[in-house]
């Protein structure tokens, strides 16, 4: 097992895993449960809510399933011919049970929801990492979250997983009220459902505007928001005002950027 240089960053062995789905159904109408499990689900690790996985779709047309090859150092090359995939966070992991949970949102013009519509039990699926993880610290006096659907599943994760009297405040914005849906959350969050009501995702101020006013708890807070890159800018440089400072208590991830597919979350720190 290698460490890296922060030992809160932990770097897990790198492993190629074909998982069968065992079960696919809708939380809401434009978000898809898949859960995966498999023989090769074995020695799988994650340890923080925001751990992704890259996952290998089956071309559409000819149901050719292309994985990465894997070489002798442990590496792997993601763009080989043929190779579809695309970055999910882990809604859930139940060691016991064998069953790794992705949330995934429905739509057609991407792989991976075209994929999730059609999911039925024993459909095989590449599952690649993840490739570490961040062993956060959860002592902080609240929490200040922000998400779309797209980092809606890493939200709820992290809300189910905190201690039952952490204090939150979470603004989650979704394309109506049909999207809402029910989060075994701490007693003491309090979750603001936002509503595009027929804006396209990615083009509006919601998220910042709910951010902007909302009262925070006293003490030491720790801000998470995640979504569309573009969106998040604003955010990011409101928080940073506000007193939140990256490294330390602050993390702002761009998921996507409308127009661009496969996009590196990284080119948007700063």
């Amino acid at each position: 097992m290698t460490v890296a240089s922060d030992a809160r960053i932990e770097f897990y062995p790198l492993r190629a895993r074909i998982l069968s789905v065992r079960s696919a159904h809708p939380v809401t109408p434009r978000m898809i449960r898949v859960v995966l499990a498999g023989e090769d689900l074995a020695g799988f690790r994650t340890d923080n809510f925001t751990d992704h996985v890259k996952l290998c779709f089956p071309n559409d047309e000819t149901g050719e399933h292309v994985l990465p090859r894997m070489y002798a150092d442990g590496r792997w090359n993601m763009r080989e011919p043929g190779i579809i995939y695309r970055d999910y966070t882990v809604r859930r992991y139940d060691a016991d049970a064998g069953e790794l949970t992705i949330d995934f949102v429905a739509h057609d013009h991407g792989p991976g929801g075209r994929w999730a519509m059609r999911a039925r039990p024993g459909d095989r699926l590449g599952v690649m990492g993840p490739r570490g993880t961040y062993h956060m610290d959860y002592g902080f006096d609240y929490f200040l979250l922000g998400a779309d659907e797209t980092a809606l599943p890493a939200a709820a994760r992290l809300l189910e997983e905190l201690p039952r009297d952490a204090r939150v405040r979470a603004f989650f914005e979704v394309a109506d009220a049909g999207e809402e849906q029910r989060i075994d959350a701490p007693d003491g969050a309090e979750i603001t459902w936002l509503h595009r009501d027929g804006a396209e995702a990615g083009t509006t101020a919601l998220l910042e505007q709910a951010l902007r006013t909302a009262e925070l708890p006293e003490g030491d807070g720790f801000a998470w928001c995640a979504g569309e890159a573009g969106t998040l800018k604003p955010i990011r440089r409101h928080l940073k005002e506000r007193g939140f400072e990256r490294g330390r208590n602050l993390d702002v991830d761009g998921y996507w950027r409308r127009g661009t597919a496969n996009h590196d979350h990284h080119a948007d720190e700063d």
